[in-house]
């Protein structure tokens, strides 16, 4: 055997270690890459439900400056209060919705009432008694409407309301 056969070997074995070794090594990096990248995303995640359970939280902070904004004369102090805290939650992404005209979605308005206009095509925002919130894509609360459009089907008269008046028709 010549000198150049063990060492062929061992080169060999050198080699496949190494690629082993490279290998595990870029498994590794990419498994710590995956982690970081999980670990951003969910801290996103935390700090976007904090801040919805904050502003949730200030909801009836704003309900009564809103409130004392419309019932009361507008102070400079009033006003001040009112201008600041609608300016930060703007600058967090907090928008308001629930105008008058807009069309009922029982995806983020709550209705009050109901009141049935003949003729109606479809339901409508007649009245805002507390506007939604949203921030970004996530509702915060859903706007309180009254709402106006056609009657619902179990407001018509020749339709039972429950069951029970089913089994009792003739």
């Amino acid at each position: 055997m010549t000198a150049s056969g063990p060492k062929s070997i061992e080169l060999e074995e050198l080699r496949r270690l190494v690629g082993e070794r490279t290998a595990d090594l870029q498994r590794v990096k990419a498994e710590y890459d995956n982690y970081r990248k999980r670990l951003r995303r969910d801290r996103l995640a935390v700090r976007e439900i904090a801040v919805a359970n904050v502003l949730r939280a200030l909801m009836p902070v704003l309900d009564a400056v809103d409130r004392a904004c419309a019932h009361e004369p507008l102070t400079p102090g009033l006003k001040d209060i009112a201008d600041s805290l609608g300016d930060q939650l703007g600058s967090l992404g907090v928008r308001s919705f629930g105008e008058v005209g807009d069309p009922f979605d029982p995806a983020c308005h709550d209705a009050l009432a109901h009141h049935a206009v003949p003729g109606g095509d479809r339901l409508v925002c007649s009245a805002v008694v507390r506007p939604g919130y949203r921030l970004g894509d996530r509702l915060l609360r859903p706007a309180t409407v009254e709402v106006t459009g056609p009657a619902a089907p179990e407001d018509q008269p020749d339709r039972p309301k429950t069951f029970a008046s089913r089994r009792h028709r003739p």
